[in-house]
């Protein structure tokens, strides 16, 4: 059994003995693999370091050629800026030499270059209002060239601002027709046929026109002339160059054309009446229709009495005088008194009817002033209201009440002459009337009473 034991044991051994060996052997290998890659890595390495280390030294050489070549500029630069500084005082030198030397040579042209300079600014304005400048525009731009000059003009420069002058100087005597772009007041533009007054008046058939020189366009008048001054516009448009003919002329270049515009129209008048005005107004008219309607009436009676004159023995009733004959010819055999009294009763009936509305017209036309005369006090106690107010500073604000009480005032007497006029007409035609009544009603009672004496 000991043997047994010894030769496994011995066997056991051996198996862990080469175990082992294998194991180291197997170690052994990759140690090696491992000391190969490092190996290899090294020499890898190494030359990555002395590439880089080259790549290094290359851009130092590049850098120190980069640092040379800005030392060599700077130093050059600092030679040119000193060089240009020398320059730059010897041309301050010599620019106030040459100033100097341009001054003496100038002698008096320069007192005529400040005689062009100003006569071309003060010709500017002048020339952009003009109204020859809308016939021929641009004429302002070489005196403006002379105007903004540092240097004396030339002689063509010369020429051109005499012929501006003359230029406007000659066209301002003269008529003459051209097409232009008229702004309509909508917004809209367009061409027209526009006759220049020489430097007064634009017009066209439509009326006048103004230019404006800061836009350089035409316009038509918010509101034109009365129409006896449109008149003469359209017979100057119309007369031949060799013929003449009357025509009002803006001579302000239409500031007072300007100001027509703004003066109030009657029918803005009337409005400024406020509500006493339109009560005056409204009795006016009630008056003038009761006066016609009267008048029509007692036309119409008027006609029907004078046929009835040239009929007196057949008398109608369709008329205050065959009525007045009917109640004769029923009272035939009644005495004269009585026949008197009929007769006088039967006027008397017919009268209201005849004067019927004329007393009504009378009150209108008394009334009318003093209504005027009450706009006329509303109108001064608002004048003083806004002046307790808003003090006197600005007469605008106490133009509206001062415009009512001047023409509530106004009204009222235009309302009482024309009704007091017709008043007097048909009172005049009633009294007519009545008066051939009176002298039939005469007439047949001093027939009747002659009749009794025979």
């Amino acid at each position: 059994m000991k043997k047994l034991f010894k030769g496994f044991a011995v066997a056991a051994v051996l198996s862990v003995s080469a175990g082992a060996a294998l194991n180291a052997h197997a170690n052994t290998q990759v140690l090696d693999q491992i000391l190969e890659q490092v190996k290899k890595e090294r020499i890898s390495e190494g030359k990555l370091n002395k590439q880089r280390e080259q790549e290094f030294l290359a851009a130092r050489a590049d850098q120190q050629a980069m640092l040379n070549t800005a030392k060599r500029e700077l130093a050059a630069e600092k030679a040119r800026g000193e060089r240009l500084q020398k320059e730059y005082a010897q041309n301050e030198i010599t620019l106030a030499e040459k100033e100097t030397a341009l001054e003496n040579a100038k002698g008096t042209l320069g007192e005529m270059f400040g005689v062009v300079r100003r006569a071309a600014q003060e010709t500017i304005g002048s020339i952009e209002a003009s109204l020859v400048s809308a016939e021929k525009p641009g004429r302002a731009e070489i005196l403006r060239s002379l105007a903004a000059a540092k240097e004396l003009p030339t002689t063509r420069e010369l020429e051109e601002l005499w012929i501006a002058l003359q230029t406007e100087m000659t066209e301002s005597a003269k008529v003459s027709s051209f097409e232009a772009e008229v702004s309509e007041l909508d917004g809209s533009t367009s061409t027209k046929q526009v006759t220049r007054i020489g430097n007064f008046n634009l017009i066209t058939d439509d009326g006048y026109l103004i230019y404006s020189g800061d836009t350089q366009s035409i316009q038509p008048l918010g509101r034109q002339p009365d129409g006896y001054v449109l008149d003469t516009a359209k017979a100057l448009i119309n007369t031949s160059a060799d013929a003449y003919t009357g025509f009002y002329v803006d001579p302000t270049r239409g500031s007072i054309l300007r100001l027509n515009t703004q003066k109030a129209t009657p029918e803005e008048r009337f409005h400024q009446g406020g509500e006493v005005g339109y009560i005056i107004a409204i009795l006016l008219v009630i008056g003038f229709l009761i006066a016609i309607v009267r008048l029509v009436d007692l036309t119409i009676t008027s006609g029907k009495i004078k046929s009835q004159l040239k009929n007196t023995s057949a008398p109608s009733e369709g008329n205050p005088l065959g009525r007045i004959l009917k109640v004769y010819q029923d009272n035939k055999n009644q005495d004269v008194e009585n026949l008197e009294l009929k007769l006088d009763e039967a006027i008397l009936r017919e009268t209201p009817r005849i004067e019927m509305g004329i007393n009504i017209i009378k009150i209108l036309a008394a009334i009318a002033p003093l209504l005027g005369l009450l706009g006329t006090v509303v109108g001064m106690i608002n004048t003083f209201q806004q002046i307790t107010l808003f003090g006197t500073g600005d007469p605008k604000i106490m133009a509206g009440s001062i415009s009512m009480a001047l023409v509530t005032t106004a009204l009222g007497l235009i309302a009482a002459l024309p009704l007091i006029l017709v008043h007097a007409v048909v009172a005049g035609r009633s009294k007519s009337i009545i008066h051939i009544l009176d002298e039939q009603s005469a007439g047949i009672i001093a027939a009747h009473a002659e009749k009794e004496k025979a």
